[in-house]
C-alpha cells in the first residue's frame, strides 16, 4: 500500500512510521489502514475498552452520572494526544492508539481497587495495571480466529507499557518486574531498557494534562473544594482571577469551564514549546534516535513540571484523600478483597468458562485467573456479584 495514502499529512522523520512499523507477533496482511489506524480501531471496539464506561475514575459510578470514568478520562486524553502529536508531525493514530489502551488494565472502584486486588495477589506476584494492560492486549480479548489478545504492532505495545518510561532504571532487572511483562517480552521484545517513541511519550503527557483538570472540574462540581480555594494555585487560580476579570458576574458552570480550558491550552502549548526545543537540541533524525537519547523527548518545561506537581499535591490533600471519598475507597477495598476471598477459595462459584479453568489450575495460575476476573468488572458488576455472594437474602 502506497505510504501517501496511510497519512493524513506529511510526517517528520523521527516519527514513529506507520510504513516502517517493527509488525505484530501474528503476522497479518496488510490493509488499506496504517498499522496504527488498524490498532486504534481494534481497541475501540475491544470488550476492556467498553467496560471503561463503568469504571472509577475518581468517584464511583452510581455517586453522579456527570463525574468522568475511565471511558470519559480515555476519550480526553486520546483527544490532547491527537492534536499534540498533529501539531508536531507525529503520528497521531499511533498516540491515540496509546491514549485510548493506557487505562485497560485498571480494576474497578479506580486506585482503591487495584490497591485491594494487589495486596491479595501479593503471595502470587501482585497485581499491576500496566502490566494486566499488557494481558488485555495480547492474551485475555478473545475475537480473533488465529490468536488471542488483538495482535497489535510493536510500537503501540511499546507505548502501553513504556509510556511512563524505561521498566528497567534505577537498578531494576527483569526480577522486579511483573511476569506478565517479562513473559510477553521473552517473544516480543519490547525493549524495557529504553524510552519509547515520541508519540506514546506525548499519550503520557496528556494524561497528566487530562486528569489534573478533570479532576478540579469533577472536585469543583461535589463540592470537595471550591474556587476560592484554587486561587493560591498557579496557573490555575491565574485562570480562574483572568476569567472572572474578563466576564464579571459569570455563573460558576461557565467560569470553571473557560478557566479550566485555558488551563489545558497553556499545558499543551508548553508541552509544544520544551519538546521543540528539545528535538532542536538532540536534531533526531530516525524515531531510534529519539529511543536513544537517554531521556524523554517530549515533557514540560521545568516551571510547568514543578505547576503540574503543586496541583497534584492540592489535589491529592483536598480530593483523593477527602474523607468522602475515603469512606467510597474504604467499601470498594473490602468489595475487591472479599471477591478475591472467596472466589479463590471457591472456583466453582466462577461462571463459565473461568470456573473450569479456574479449577484445572494450580494456586498460583489460578490467582491470576481469579484476579484477570476481577480486574475485568466494571464499577456496578463488582458491587452486584458482591451481593450475590455475600447477601443471604439475594
Amino acid at each position: 500500500m502506497a505510504e501517501q495514502l496511510w497519512r493524513r499529512e506529511a510526517l517528520a522523520p523521527y516519527a514513529s512510521l506507520p510504513w516502517q512499523s517493527r509488525g505484530r507477533l501474528h503476522a497479518e496482511p496488510e490493509a488499506s489502514r496504517s498499522p496504527f489506524q488498524r490498532d486504534r480501531d481494534r481497541i475501540i471496539h475491544s470488550t476492556a475498552f467498553r467496560r471503561l464506561k463503568h469504571k472509577t475514575q475518581v468517584f464511583v459510578y452510581h455517586e453522579g452520572d456527570h463525574y468522568r470514568t475511565r471511558l470519559t478520562h480515555s476519550l480526553e486524553v486520546a483527544q490532547i494526544a491527537r492534536s499534540i502529536c498533529r501539531t508536531l508531525h507525529l503520528d497521531e493514530d499511533l498516540g491515540e492508539a496509546v491514549a485510548l489502551a493506557h487505562d485497560l488494565g485498571h480494576t474497578p472502584f479506580g486506585h482503591a481497587g487495584e490497591e485491594a486486588l494487589h495486596a491479595a495477589m501479593k503471595p502470587f506476584g501482585g497485581f499491576d495495571h500496566n502490566a494486566q494492560t499488557l494481558r488485555i492486549l495480547t492474551k485475555l480479548e478473545e475475537r480473533y480466529a488465529e490468536f488471542n489478545g488483538l495482535n497489535l504492532t510493536w510500537e503501540t505495545l511499546e507505548g502501553a507499557v513504556k509510556h511512563n518510561g524505561p521498566l528497567l532504571k534505577d537498578g531494576r532487572t527483569l526480577d522486579d518486574l511483573p511476569a506478565a511483562i517479562v513473559e510477553y517480552c521473552s517473544d516480543h521484545d519490547l525493549e524495557l531498557y529504553g524510552h519509547a517513541g515520541p508519540e506514546a511519550q506525548i499519550a503520557a503527557l496528556s494524561d497528566d494534562i487530562a486528569y489534573n483538570n478533570h479532576d478540579i472540574d469533577d472536585g469543583l462540581r461535589a463540592g470537595l473544594f471550591g474556587i476560592a480555594d484554587l486561587k493560591g494555585l498557579p496557573l490555575v487560580g491565574e485562570m480562574f482571577t483572568l476569567v472572572e476579570g474578563r466576564y464579571p458576574g459569570l455563573d460558576d458552570t461557565r467560569l470553571i469551564h473557560e478557566a479550566v480550558r485555558r488551563v489545558i491550552n497553556a499545558m499543551v502549548e508548553d508541552v509544544l514549546a520544551e519538546t521543540r526545543r528539545r528535538l532542536a537540541e538532540a536534531k533526531p533524525s530516525t524515531v531510534a534516535d529519539i529511543r536513544a537519547l537517554g531521556r524523554p523527548v517530549a515533557a514540560f518545561s521545568e516551571s510547568m513540571a514543578e505547576t503540574d506537581r503543586t496541583v497534584k499535591k492540592f489535589l491529592y490533600g483536598r480530593m483523593y484523600e477527602h474523607w468522602h471519598l475515603n469512606r467510597s475507597h474504604s467499601k470498594a477495598r473490602r468489595v475487591v478483597m472479599d471477591l478475591f476471598g472467596l472466589l479463590f477459595a471457591e472456583p466453582n462459584c466462577l461462571p463459565p468458562p473461568w470456573r473450569e479453568r479456574a479449577e484445572a489450575a494450580e494456586r498460583p495460575a489460578r490467582a491470576r485467573i481469579v484476579a484477570d476476573y476481577i480486574a475485568g468488572m466494571t464499577d456496578r458488576y463488582a458491587l452486584d456479584e458482591h451481593r450475590r455472594l455475600f447477601d443471604l437474602y439475594n
